[in-house]
């Protein structure tokens, strides 16, 4: 597989949907909005999380009723940062309601109360809405639920799509480093390394040639290599992150992560002496741990770091499946389909409890991981540590996602 991997284009969302359900259901939206999520339930009930009976074996979502709990289907937050004009639209069939049954689809604003969509004992094909301009840059969640006794009475859900006419992530991109258009190539900034850094002079320390400027104060990443390796074998990678705006320290690797907690005090200290060239430049707040094989292993055992916004674990899963048991902050699992450590991460991913993202790289043996994910991982950092959220879906979170193409992916917890 080539360093540079290529990203999935988002095209322009299918327009022209049928209006079907209660009044206010607007024709979709014009052919030139914006794809802002979207679920088809093809590999399970992706951000989504279920009451009662949901099942996806049919490709799309069913709620069966029953007359101890009432199904429902209720989406993750769905970041609408930067967009406006949003509309919902999804296909639903309603089957078997008597009267007084019925399925309800509605919305909910920044974690608020939901509104109804639509609500209704007979419905089948598609429905399309537009929200209120007041949604506009805030967070919704979406909700299906059924409201009836029989199992054989059931609502089905397919082909749900959050749409934008107008805005984007990059207008404005939300973030706190200057934003980008490709996070394959090169960030805006030089940059500089340190070969003789950290708490015994024998790290490396890769960072911003300008780090400071207009005030941008640069995100943390601490950086363990494999066994038998040290920082010059990942140096394009470490030069990838720190040209994206980030502080990036690694030395050679051991499976105690305690090497990264002394190197992160090291770190904060340079940001509070005057005498150091990155004096108050650093954004402590803002930390990720992360590494490859042997590197993974020492940052799950130092994953609950109260410091930390974040781990990476690369082509490194745990011995005895226990790793996951410290993280406490979301988690990204890269493997490859040509890795023996694939199988400890898959039975890591089974044990993790924390939000976590998990892509198996196709073509990808063991040492090719690192540089074959190193712009998944640039993209994760965006997210987590420089605040551009509209990554949440556009890259991660949702059928079609950006890096859903480069191999299987899963992700749970969200």
């Amino acid at each position: 597989m080539s360093s540079r991997l290529s990203l999935r284009l988002l095209g322009a969302a299918t327009a022209g949907l049928l209006t079907i359900g209660v009044t206010g259901a607007l024709s979709g939206p014009a052919s030139a909005a914006t794809q802002v999520y979207s679920e088809n339930f093809s590999t399970g009930l992706g951000t989504f999380t279920s009451t009662g009976s949901v099942s996806t074996a049919t490709g799309a979502a069913r709620l069966s009723a029953s007359l101890l709990t009432d199904p429902s289907l209720t989406s993750a937050p769905i970041a609408l940062t930067g967009y406006s004009g949003i509309s919902v639209s999804y296909t639903r069939t309603a089957s078997g309601l008597d009267l007084g049954e019925a399925f309800t689809v509605a919305y909910s604003v920044d974690g608020g109360a939901f509104t109804t969509l639509e609500s209704s004992r007979t419905a089948s094909g598609a429905a399309s809405f537009q929200l209120p301009s007041s949604v506009d840059g805030r967070s919704v969640r979406l909700r299906f639920s059924l409201d009836a006794s029989s199992a054989l009475e059931t609502l089905t859900v397919d082909n749900v799509l959050v749409q934008a006419a107008g805005g984007g992530p990059t207008d404005p991109p939300g973030g706190t480093l200057p934003p980008v258009t490709d996070v394959t190539a090169p960030g805006p900034y030089p940059v500089t390394i340190d070969t003789t850094a950290g708490p015994g002079n024998d790290g490396w320390l890769v960072h911003p040639s300008n780090a400071g400027q207009n005030g941008v104060n640069h995100p943390v990443l601490v950086w363990g290599p494999g066994a038998g390796s040290d920082p010059a074998a990942y140096e394009d990678m470490l030069r990838q992150w720190a040209s994206h705006g980030f502080i990036v320290y690694s030395e050679v690797s051991s499976s105690s992560g305690d090497y990264m907690v002394d190197a992160l005090d090291w770190i904060e200290d340079q940001n509070a002496s005057p005498s150091n060239p990155l004096y108050q430049d650093i954004d402590t707040s803002e930390v990720a741990f992360g590494g490859h094989s042997r590197g993974s292993i020492g940052t799950f055992d130092v994953a609950d770091e109260p410091r930390l916004e974040t781990t990476i674990h690369v082509a490194g899963g745990s011995f005895d499946g226990n790793g996951p048991d410290n993280l406490r902050n979301p988690a990204l699992y890269i493997g490859g389909d040509d890795d023996f450590a694939t199988a400890n991460m898959e039975r890591d991913y089974a044990n993790t409890d924390v939000p976590v993202w998990f892509n198996i790289l196709n073509g990808t043996d063991h040492i090719a991981a690192t540089r074959n994910g190193q712009h998944i991982i640039t993209a994760w950092l965006r997210w987590h540590l420089a605040d551009e959220e509209f990554r949440r879906t556009q890259d991660f979170l949702r059928s079609g996602c950006t890096f859903c193409g480069l191999g299987a992916t899963q992700y749970k917890n969200w």
